[in-house]
């Protein structure tokens, strides 16, 4: 008896032209985490493995989807992938005038990582160096994984001159910008460029996305169409010279 008095008020209301709404999709969270590892083993921050320990251990426990790592060696993406589960990956060495890639001081390529979970990522990934460069035997350069349900890139601009690197952050922008068509996109690294500084990393923000920073040199920028829910810095506990950045998102 209860379900046909149930029924003829679902026939009612159908007869009435009243539409019945499913509810929405739940939004999906997007966590983005930014690590500069200092792996080198020519800074003066160097740790060796203690920050490939740390690294793996801060992965494993914020499990990102959007994983950007400046300053790794060729050979640490397998084992920073491995930690944060299936993802597509891209890695850009960087490079020398000659066009030769830069070296870790094992001998691996040196360079930037941008990692993104199957589930949200694309096909295969782009890098590239920058028009713009400071003169220096390192050409800094940009990896990119778009046409995803997410776009990512990851970047690690130059230390010797703040004009150079905000000229190198609006290339990167605008190329980020024009897969917003696909879909939400995220940029993430170590810009060496502060907010409120000089150049303003904000300077280098565009319409139809967001900035996020961890009072420092490391910034996310997120699409418009990502709804902000957090950012909060991680201590590394002295493996590396920056904190760790996790940023997070949600998407419809």
């Amino acid at each position: 008896m209860r379900f046909l008095t149930r029924l003829v008020a679902v026939l009612s209301l159908v007869l009435s032209g009243i539409a019945i709404v499913s509810p929405a999709s739940a939004a999906t969270t997007v966590k983005v985490l930014q690590l500069n590892i200092c792996h080198s083993g020519a800074a003066g921050c160097y740790t060796g493995e203690a920050v490939m320990t740390k690294a793996v251990a801060v992965i494993s426990s914020t499990r990102p989807q959007v994983l950007s790592v400046n300053e790794a060696c060729s050979g640490d993406v397998e084992r920073l992938r491995a930690a944060m589960g299936a993802a597509l990956t891209r890695f850009a060495a960087a490079q020398r005038p000659d066009g030769s890639p830069v070296t870790c001081s094992n001998g691996q390529q040196y360079g930037n990582a941008i990692m993104v979970a199957e589930a949200l990522a694309g096909g295969a990934g782009v890098s590239g160096r920058y028009t713009a460069q400071d003169g220096s035997s390192e050409l800094r350069v940009w990896a990119c994984l778009p046409a995803g349900a997410l776009s990512a890139c990851t970047t690690h601009l130059s230390a010797r001159s703040g004009t150079t690197a905000l000229a190198q952050c609006r290339e990167l922008m605008t190329r980020a910008a024009g897969y917003t068509a696909e879909g939400p996109v995220v940029v993430s690294g170590d810009l060496n460029l502060r907010y409120q500084g000089n150049p303003d990393a904000q300077d280098c923000n565009r319409s139809g996305f967001y900035r996020k920073g961890d009072g420092s040199v490391q910034h996310v920028f997120a699409s418009t169409n990502l709804t902000f829910v957090s950012t909060s810095k991680i201590d590394m506990a002295g493996t590396t010279d920056h904190p760790g950045l996790l940023v997070t998102v949600t998407m419809s």
